[in-house]
């Protein structure tokens, strides 16, 4: 009785696995040339900002938490470089 069972479990998901595969492949659309002409496109701009506002919020992110962290590491060595008063 079990083995029954569990062989149609297997013939279901085998069932399952070849459908789920096939009908995937072809929903997908090919977006590569898009982008290719969309980063390749001379217009003046970093490459890194061609991606449109996200990247140009990320680039931001990053050039704030590059001066910020600078900032700091220089604080904490004038920091470290002073003397301690002894109290």
């Amino acid at each position: 009785m079990a083995d029954v069972y569990l062989g149609q479990c297997f013939q279901a998901l085998r069932q399952l696995s070849r459908r789920g595969i096939s009908s995937s492949a072809c929903r997908q659309v090919n977006k590569v040339p898009e982008k290719q002409k969309l980063f390749q496109e001379d217009n003046g701009m970093p490459v890194h900002l061609k991606g449109g506002t996200t990247d140009a919020l990320l680039y931001r992110a990053t050039m704030t938490l590059t001066v910020l962290g600078t900032g700091y590491v220089l604080y904490s060595l004038f920091d470290a470089a002073q003397p301690k008063k002894k109290a």
